[in-house]
């Protein structure tokens, strides 16, 4: 596997807005994957995931989904656990009949809790979820994502502590959200040492199957506000293109930009142009 770039959802000059217009449009454009957006909601049936999935396949195309928003593996009521759960089996089920790989998902919210006491509990409630998708033979690997807003559970150690310690989940390593939360991390050294704190963690294998999230953004003390198309940004995305080529990275970088493939086709062209 090499290092693919694509959109978080459909491009936005595909004329043809469906799922399968999009993978077309993805594979038109010379990007290598696509991540399937279910964010509000998973709105596509079985056959219909099955029909995407060989779309894909013909093209050449990697998938991956993003799961609901819905979801919070810390929430007080019982009932909000069970749905955050369904929510997360449904989308990683459809997502495998799309051939997707990966699912990522925001796992919680902090909710005023210990973040310690917040880990045990999202650890325990999506062990559960894996115990499922076991049973059911489900190879999908499940992501839960580095988050831009202090309220929310995904840390970068969260993160990596949380795929160490679980089978079958793997991190989400969203940099643009880390350097909104954190108001660091973004310079080549910064960026060479979240590389370098996965591989220690997780060992090589993790690098070899990353699952990246990029994009520019809009930050204050609280964290993310929201995201920007990176030239309008302060990211530095040619460091981070730097470090992912030194570190041999392999798998997908998805652009959340406002303006999806325009920056998917900017990342890409900025990584292969560093030879």
């Amino acid at each position: 596997m090499e290092l693919r770039f694509g959109p978080a959802g459909i491009p936005l000059s595909a004329k043809d807005r469906s799922t399968e217009g999009g993978i077309r449009r993805v594979a038109e454009l010379g990007l290598g994957c696509m991540e399937l957006e279910f964010v509000r909601g998973v709105k596509m049936g079985e056959s219909v995931a099955r029909s995407i999935g060989k779309s894909a396949r013909e093209k050449g195309i990697a998938l991956s989904a993003h799961g609901p928003y819905f979801i919070n593996l810390n929430a007080r009521e019982a009932e909000k656990i069970t749905a955050s759960q369904e929510r997360l089996l449904h989308a990683v089920r459809i997502a495998s009949l799309c051939g997707a790989r990966t699912v990522v998902f925001h796992a919680a919210f902090y909710m005023n809790d210990p973040p310690d006491k917040v880990y045990s509990v999202v650890k325990q409630n999506l062990q559960e979820v894996l115990n499922k998708l076991k049973l059911e033979q489900n190879k999908v690997w499940v992501r839960p994502e580095v988050t831009g807003k202090n309220t929310q559970f995904g840390t970068l150690p969260e993160v990596l502590r949380l795929s160490s310690e679980t089978e079958g989940v793997a991190p989400c390593i969203d940099f643009a959200h880390w350097h909104a939360r954190t108001r660091r991390f973004n310079s080549y050294g910064e960026f060479a040492s979240i590389l370098e704190q996965t591989e220690n963690k997780l060992g090589r294998v993790a690098l070899d199957n990353m699952h990246i999230h990029v994009s520019g953004i809009a930050y204050g003390e609280k964290g993310e506000i929201k995201h920007l198309n990176l030239k309008e940004s302060d990211f530095d995305y040619v460091s981070l293109a730097k470090a992912l080529k030194d570190f041999n990275v392999k798998g997908l970088v998805i652009s959340e930009s406002p303006n999806l493939e325009e920056d998917a086709l900017l990342l890409q062209e900025t990584y292969n142009s560093l030879g």
